[in-house]
């Protein structure tokens, strides 16, 4: 087992108390949410994790017996991104799915037989009520962040739209805004693969006839679309599996062949048929354009936003996600960009674990001014000479040097050019030459609050001070100036 890994966890069920209302009209009862919960216990800085197409609420730690953690373990645990030792992380599985929540191999409390084809048609927005529901009767109030890639990040966008006040921080990665025509394409591709077989029967196939040829196809094609052609000429070139000459007939043969047929094949153990069907019809309606523009469709957006592209994803390619950028700035909102250089085409966002813990970790858990700050800096009493201060500064060599009263609290802040000044003008105290509306900052403030400070208001130091008005440190633009240069 990994040590930095959570160790072996267990996927809670909850029963949301209340019918959920659907986007199509319908309503389900006593649905069921599988949930995966890691870290704090306390219901304080929530991160919300939504899983691709696929997934489930296992995304990081190990079940009991497995060899394997979960789907995003690279990234959740104690000093990742999503720091268990600092945030409460949950992981769902969405409404419709097969790992645990209510989907249509789920039983219908009507009838007590599965729901089949009646369950009713979901969206990712229903997807998304379903969770804002569970963190409501889990006594969650607020997210600190929700994150995901794919269609997870189709639900972290649509959280931002739905619940604006709910969310402060949004993830999307290798995502979009809305589904493209070549979504909806590929979708309709796999469902007709499973629709087609003669196994599905109208969707009311048993558990022993499941109509797996279906959906391996189904699986084989959009696996196709999770890498790229350069991963595909890393990873399998023109090598033959199992012979070296072509055998000239309809057998598997190629590398490529054999892999695509292994993951088909692995599949259909693990996920439903027609969970499969439902969730690929959801990401087709998956639409956040407000007469046709994403700018007026994010328009009512709160959320600091990082948008995250993978440089070779032809799926949902980076020009996608610089959309989403475009629409989120022209409104003013909080927002940043950037990109997981990869040759692994789509599936870089589940693989690129060092890019991705740097870039969500900047994000989530930004250098404070507590990290950079010099700590218990030199100080002088309001009632010291200037002689004394340019002492003291000269000994320590600093250029600012904060002024306290004798209760230590900030009086004022005197620089080494208001002791050269002091000089011409024959001033004696040091009231006569310090700063007393003193522009100051907290520890917990970030960077880049204190750079926009400094240039606000042409100063170079800024004071670190606490509640009552101790100094606790001093920050310069020199030290903010070096931290970016190392980034």
């Amino acid at each position: 087992m990994l040590q930095d890994s959570l160790g072996e966890v267990t996927t809670h069920y909850h029963t949301l108390s209340r019918p959920l209302d659907l986007e199509s009209g319908a309503s389900l009862s006593d649905v069921i949410i599988a949930y995966e919960q890691y870290g704090r216990k306390d219901n304080k800085n929530v991160i919300l994790v939504c899983h691709p197409l696929t997934g489930d609420a296992h995304a990081a730690g190990f079940h009991a017996g497995d060899t394997k953690p979960g789907w995003w373990d690279g990234i959740i645990g104690p000093g990742k991104a999503l720091d268990t030792n600092r945030y409460c992380v949950i992981a769902t599985n969405v409404l419709g799915g097969c790992k645990g929540s209510t989907g249509p191999s789920s039983l219908d409390p009507a009838t007590g037989k599965p729901y089949g084809i009646t369950f009713p048609v979901i969206t990712i927005r229903d997807m998304v009520h379903a969770e804002h529901q569970l963190l409501e009767e889990l006594g969650i109030t607020e997210l600190y962040a929700v994150i995901g890639g794919s269609m997870g990040g189709m639900q972290a966008m649509q959280w931002s739209v739905d619940f604006p006040a709910f969310v402060r921080r949004v993830i999307c990665i290798a995502s979009a805004g809305y589904s493209t025509p070549m979504h909806i394409a590929f979708g309709a591709v796999g469902r007709a693969a499973i629709m087609s077989d003669q196994n599905w029967r109208g969707g009311e196939y048993s558990p022993a006839e499941k109509p797996v040829l279906g959906l391996s196809l189904a699986r084989m094609m959009a696996h196709i679309t999770y890498l790229s052609d350069e991963s595909m000429h890393t990873k399998f070139g023109r090598r033959l599996q199992k012979s070296e000459a072509f055998g000239y007939g309809f057998d598997t043969e190629f590398s490529v062949e054999s892999y695509l047929q292994h993951q088909g094949e692995m599949f259909v153990e693990r996920f439903d048929p027609n969970s499969y069907l439902y969730i690929t019809k959801a990401v087709d309606y998956y639409d956040l354009t407000t007469n046709g523009s994403l700018t007026e469709g994010l328009a009512e957006t709160e959320a600091e936003f990082l948008i995250i592209s993978v440089s070779s994803d032809w799926l949902y390619p980076p020009y996608l996600s610089r959309e989403i950028m475009f629409a989120l700035t022209a409104n003013g909102k909080e927002a940043r960009y950037a990109e997981i250089v990869s040759p692994h085409g789509h599936d870089g966002f589940l693989l690129e674990n060092a890019q991705l813990n740097y870039m969500v970790g900047q994000f989530l858990t930004p250098v404070t001014v507590e990290d950079l700050m010099m700590k218990d800096p030199p100080v002088i009493l309001e009632t010291s000479s200037i002689r004394q201060a340019a002492e003291l500064m000269i000994g320590q060599e600093v250029d600012h040097l904060p002024i306290v009263s004798k209760e230590l609290t900030l009086s004022g802040i005197v620089t080494s050019w208001d002791i050269a000044k002091s000089v011409a003008g024959d001033f004696q105290s040091l009231a006569e030459i310090m700063t007393k509306d003193v522009i100051t900052i907290r520890c917990s403030d970030t960077l880049r609050l204190a750079a926009s400070l400094m240039e606000k208001h042409a100063v170079s130091a800024l004071p670190v001070i606490d509640e009552e008005g101790r100094v606790l440190g001093m920050l310069t633009s020199e030290m903010i100036s070096r931290t970016e240069a190392l980034q």
